[in-house]
């Protein structure tokens, strides 16, 4: 039995992929809007799309006009005023995509420009800096690079580019100092910046004697491949964050142990590339 009224669903492979390329552009819209309020706004979008699609079905040539221009005008509107959200979703494609990677370590290569790795001299500085905010209940949050640069978030703070040094460090953190509210950032064995803007996790799991150090540090952290380093002001506590992921350092031999598998790691991705 055939159907001459279905001619139009014969399939090529090129239809196939075609389709299976939006339904998962689909699926990766709807996992970064889901629960948020933007998810109304999508299903709104979704319906005047399927509407204008009737609309081109039916040969309803206003209606179908009309719902086009809504959507293109929609679309600039949107990408206005969800910007913030558009440039999270990017950077986490992005910054996980082990194609964005290889990318930046060829371009890398091609300019000359080489990756330092951390020297435990630098590391026990960084450590006992940490135990002695720690002790202090000092507020901390430092952020370790790893292949992302993090142009923009070093971008939001003051750059400073010094030598890293336990009492360079406490002194930034302490807390009349103007440096002391935001994130450093260090790498290339240099302290880069400070005072710098992290983004917020969207997490609603994080247990409730986290603070926004904690949130900011967990935020970077999904959106990036670097590692933070976080000291409680209430606590005096140290934290690791990687991935997404809290660890509460319980000594700090286990801090210089976590930093130098990060190190680690790195050179063994500069000996892959």
């Amino acid at each position: 039995m055939t159907f001459d009224g279905l001619d139009f669903l014969q399939l090529s492979i090129t239809d196939i992929f075609d389709i299976l390329l939006v339904a998962v552009l689909i699926f990766m819209t709807i996992r970064v809007v889901w629960g948020t309020s933007s998810m109304n706004i999508f299903l709104a979008i979704a319906f005047l799309f399927i509407l204008s699609m009737i609309a081109d079905a039916f040969h309803m040539d206003l209606t179908s006009s009309l719902m086009k221009t809504v959507l293109d005008v929609g679309l600039v509107a949107l990408i206005i005023i969800f910007q913030p959200e558009i440039r999270h979703f990017l950077m986490t494609l992005g910054g996980r995509s082990t194609i964005t990677r290889s990318g930046v370590a060829l371009l890398n290569r091609i300019i000359g420009k080489t990756e330092k790795q951390m020297g435990s001299a630098y590391i026990k500085e960084i450590v006992e800096a940490c135990g002695a905010m720690g002790a202090d209940k000092t507020g901390a949050l430092i952020v370790l690079p790893n292949k992302d640069p993090l142009t923009h978030i070093i971008e939001t703070g003051d750059k400073v580019d010094a030598r890293i040094s336990q009492r360079l460090i406490m002194n930034i953190f302490f807390k009349n100092s103007p440096l002391h509210d935001g994130a450093m950032i260090i790498a290339d064995e240099r302290i880069v910046a400070a005072r710098c803007t992290l983004p917020i996790t969207d997490r609603t799991d994080i247990p409730a004697h986290y603070g926004m150090r904690h949130k900011a540090a967990i935020g970077i952290s999904e959106e990036s491949d670097a590692s933070v380093i976080v000291v409680s002001e209430e606590s005096g506590r140290i934290s690791f964050v990687h991935g997404g992921q809290v660890e509460t350092i319980g000594n700090l031999n286990r801090l210089t142990q976590l930093m130098g598998e990060m190190d680690d790691k790195g050179k063994e991705q500069n000996g892959h590339d």
